[in-house]
């Protein structure tokens, strides 16, 4: 039987736990029941008028099929639906629902709301071909339901909704963790397949080239350009050191530790930094699982990018962000502040006023912060002359390039080198 999706968004543990405290407190049985309206798990026994009832049911005329309708009425409802089954029993249910689509629900009862009266079994003769002595055996059982009266009932309706009504959309958090966990290990086993079919190379170092890259992509507002680095980054560290829980630990406290230094050259708060980057380092110890922790480095890696916008004031967020996305993208050409202005819609002087206000440089500054943060990479990194390295991350000349590199620098590119 394959397992059901209910359980992917929310665990077994907390769902037990859940129908179990209910069942304690309130006292009366309580089924999670899958979108079909077969039994999942239970706190209750099964009532003996429902086991002796169900031998006069006709094939079709099931309790799932009679739950399952009662379930989809309550989405109709939007909160928890009171009826009476096809044996004449109350029961509540109540819908647990992702994206408007059934998943299961939760179940409550059989219970009256009245003392048991005979007409309640006698009605169902008719119907169901029932024989007296079965009727007598019914109204016996029928005796032993617990009886909740009707202002009671709702209470425990609106009880099953504080309970239950967020359960969903409090769990897919984890289920869009989860998916971006999966997401991840697909990228890194890309990058491990790279290395050992040779498609990339594979040096006897750690690739400080690939951490530089990184480093130059959180500190120009790349998010999903840093994500790609990183996960090639892992998937290296994976395949040349091994599956070493503490080796990766070790690799994500240095390469987060430098990614805090990177961000507060670039504008954020060192306060917030420091902070930010104790308590990733704090967690990082408590993690025993490879894949939480490869996630946590990139929820690491996506702070620190967003930690560099924080001092943005909010009616030109988005504008700047996107701004900046541009320049990480388009550096190594001929661009100007109109360029970009004009990309965020925005005019001129006042993009000129709000980015300085933003980053704390002004445009030239920061598209030059940017070439030159490329350009360490390359120097270090490649044999390509520097007159080729300065035209190829958006220079006019050698000399204009080694003027703005020493100031942000303090050496020479061939210094550097």
């Amino acid at each position: 039987m394959p397992h059901p999706y209910l359980y992917t968004i929310v665990s077994t543990e907390t769902l037990h736990q859940m129908l179990e405290s209910f069942y304690v407190c309130i006292g009366l049985s309580i089924q999670l029941l899958d979108e079909e309206g077969f039994l999942l798990d239970a706190c209750g026994e099964t009532s003996s008028y429902c086991r002796y009832f169900r031998q006069f049911l006709p094939e079709g005329d099931t309790c799932e099929k009679v739950h399952r309708n009662a379930s989809r009425k309550a989405i109709g409802l939007g909160e928890a639906y009171i009826f009476s089954c096809h044996s004449n029993l109350n029961h509540i249910a109540f819908p647990l629902i992702y994206h408007d689509t059934l998943l299961g629900s939760i179940l409550v009862g059989p219970f009256l709301m009245d003392e048991a009266d005979s007409t309640l079994v006698t009605g169902l003769s008719p119907r169901y071909k029932i024989p007296t002595e079965g009727l007598f055996n019914l109204y016996d059982e029928l005796r032993k339901l617990p009886v909740v009266p009707p202002e009671k009932v709702n209470y425990i309706s609106r009880l099953l909704y504080f309970l239950f009504s967020s359960l969903i959309s409090d769990s897919q958090a984890q289920l869009r963790q989860n998916q971006e966990k999966i997401l991840q290990q697909s990228r890194i086993n890309e990058s491990i397949q790279m290395y050992k079919t040779g498609g990339a190379p594979l040096s006897d170092t750690y690739p400080y080239d690939l951490e530089k890259a990184l480093i130059t992509k959180v500190k120009t507002g790349s998010k999903q350009d840093a994500k790609g680095i990183l996960n090639n980054l892992l998937g290296y560290v994976l395949f040349s050191e091994g599956s070493s829980l503490d080796n990766i630990k070790a690799r994500a406290s240095e390469l987060t530790t430098l990614l805090s230094r990177a961000v507060i050259e670039g504008g954020a708060s060192t306060d917030t930094i420091l902070k930010l980057n104790h308590q990733f380092l704090k967690n990082f110890q408590q993690i025993d699982c490879m894949d939480t922790l490869c996630l946590k480095l990139q929820e690491t890696v996506e702070s620190f990018i967003d930690s560099m916008f924080n001092g943005i004031p909010a009616s030109g967020s988005q504008s700047i962000k996107k701004a900046i996305q541009f320049i990480s993208q388009h550096y190594m050409e001929n661009l100007t502040l109109e360029d970009v202005a004009g990309e965020v819609h925005l005019n001129p002087s006042y993009f000129s006023t709000l980015f300085k206000q933003s980053s704390g440089l002004s445009f030239k500054e920061y598209l030059n912060m940017v070439r030159v943060e490329e350009s360490k990479r390359l120097l270090t990194n490649t044999d390509y002359s520097i007159i080729d390295i300065a035209i190829a991350i958006g220079f006019d000349n050698q000399s204009y390039f080694a003027k703005v590199f020493k100031k942000y620098t303090g050496m020479t590119p061939r210094q550097f080198r």
